[in-house]
């Protein structure tokens, strides 16, 4: 029987094929980037051939290496379920969930004690990175993601429809800063997610504006910083309109009355195969059901 390479390998593996380079995964690992560089190349000796093409500043994942992440996802999750029976012994339920700062703020945790009211075996351990439907199989059982679209390879539940909103401080609704049509944004800076990144040109073509340029647009990556930077009146926030109602923020304001639908979405997310395990059952049964 053949060996099986060493799951520090294919850990490391799977951070580079996630992230697209040594550096990143490296220090996702924390590991130094010869360390990881070596784990790689150990891999590929075992496996008998390369498992990326490799570029200037970036490792990205050719044929061999995609078959391999395909059928690691699985086997991966294989490995935590025994570890975590072993370990817990049928007992403590635990959940590696990824979610984004503002939802789980606004719309998970007033929302937990009624999980745990009705499961209290079950824990969850929180992580807040962007782009966690990749995380999926590779550190988190779920995600909690917001995005245009899923990875039709991946279990995914859609959990709302929402509206685009401009919010900004109330002194742009009042006073001499008033701001009363988008033209005006053409002199203001506006605020984007690194998660929405089409926000703004997808509200602009709705509402018939496809040439509005602002003066700069700022990336995010966290909810309420944006939130925190639109009532400070660095910019204009572009989000989802229950990001501004459950804000209850008497510092913030909808600008005009446009009624755009969002193209993004927040998911529940996790790998198929994931369902079977009963914590990310249990939570996933509870999240669509309570439609929060």
């Amino acid at each position: 029987m053949r060996r099986l390479p060493s799951l520090s390998g294919l850990e490391a593996f799977m951070a580079v094929a996630r992230l697209g380079s040594v550096k990143a995964a490296a220090a996702d690992l924390a590991l130094s980037t010869p360390a990881l560089s070596r784990r790689i190349q150990t891999l590929e000796r075992h496996i008998g051939e390369p498992l990326f093409d490799r570029e200037h500043h970036a490792m990205r994942l050719n044929s061999t290496g995609e078959r391999l992440l395909s059928g690691l996802g699985p086997a991966m999750d294989a490995v935590r379920d025994a570890v975590d029976g072993a370990v817990k012994g049928g007992g403590e339920l635990r959940l590696k969930l990824n979610v984004l700062p503002l939802f789980a703020q606004q719309r998970l945790f007033p929302r937990l004690p009624e999980l745990r009211a009705r499961h209290p075996q079950l824990h969850i351990d929180i992580e807040t990175s962007v782009h966690g439907e990749t995380r999926v199989g590779d550190g988190v059982d779920a995600a909690i993601a917001l995005a245009r679209e899923i990875d039709p390879a991946l279990h995914a539940v859609r959990l709302d429809r929402d509206k685009v909103y401009p919010i900004a401080a109330r002194r742009f609704g009042e006073g001499p800063d008033r701001i009363t049509v988008p033209e005006q944004l053409q002199r203001m800076t506006v605020l984007i997610h690194r998660e929405m990144p089409e926000t703004f040109s997808e509200w602009r073509n709705a509402i018939g504006m496809p040439w509005l340029e602002p003066a700069g647009i700022d990336m995010f990556d966290s909810g309420p910083l944006m939130l925190e930077a639109a009532a400070q009146g660095v910019g204009v926030a572009f989000m989802h309109g229950h990001h501004f109602d459950d804000a209850q923020d008497p510092r913030l304001i909808r600008l005009f009355d446009f009624d755009i639908d969002s193209p993004y979405s927040y998911w529940f997310v996790c790998r198929p195969r994931a369902l079977q395990r009963r914590a990310v059952k249990l939570f996933h049964d509870w999240i669509v059901s309570a439609a929060i």
